[in-house]
């Protein structure tokens, strides 16, 4: 299967014969980037927010999931399990869903924006996770201690960063190295590539991360 990264939270995940997914499609008049021209079979919205939830901007979508639940479509199981981001009053909590995607056996964990470590339970809800796409630069993400905590939890074969600052980003986030400091790789260490291809036999033993390059539509 492929991975490609369009900014912020916004991935595609495709596999021949298999139905294609877009995560957290954003606003790119508020959040940045480049306007989004995706196509695919399936969106999952982790929340309802402007860098999250702009269904609009992808075509052909025959399923739109935006909340906790167990999904089969196109041959791709998806399981969303519901976090909720404790604010100092309950008004401010943000509902986040977490997705996995499982993909012939092949699992990939879309964090969402999810502010807090996760339960003991809801990692276990969450299963194997193989492919972790984690948001590492605060904001209403995971920040890069709590992202670092959050991975030694999960212990996936490969991490990617997402929801960090970058130089199309209109939000103020944290950089990408500060939280590669706080994982101890430098970024010279890190492997950057356009898009990510995932196979059983190429998920490395040891938890591995892999910076994408966001693409330009």
């Amino acid at each position: 299967m492929e991975i490609t990264w369009y900014g912020q939270s916004c991935f595609r995940l495709t596999e021949r014969g298999m139905a294609t997914v877009v995560t957290d499609p954003f606003d790119h008049k508020a959040i940045g980037y480049s306007p989004l021209k995706l196509k695919a079979d399936i969106v999952t919205v982790s929340h309802d927010a402007p860098g999250h939830n702009n269904t609009d901007a992808v075509k052909g979508t025959s399923h739109l999931i935006d909340g906790p639940g167990e999904f089969e479509i196109g041959g791709v199981f998806i399981t969303g399990v519901q976090t909720d981001a404790s604010g100092k009053k309950a008004k401010d909590a943000v509902r986040n869903t977490l997705y996995v995607f499982d993909y012939d056996g092949i699992t990939v964990a879309h964090l969402g924006d999810l502010k807090n470590v996760p339960s003991q339970a809801e990692v276990e809800a969450l299963g194997t996770v193989n492919v972790a796409l984690v948001p590492v630069g605060g904001g209403g993400g995971l920040n890069a201690a709590k992202a670092a905590e959050v991975i030694s939890l999960l212990e996936p074969n490969l991490v990617i960063p997402m929801h960090y600052s970058t130089p199309d980003a209109k939000v103020q986030l944290d950089s990408l190295n500060k939280f590669l400091k706080e994982m101890g790789l430098s970024a010279s260490a890190v492997e950057t590539q356009p898009s990510l291809k995932v196979s059983r036999s190429s998920l490395p033993d040891e938890t591995k991360v892999i910076a994408l390059e966001y693409q330009r539509e």
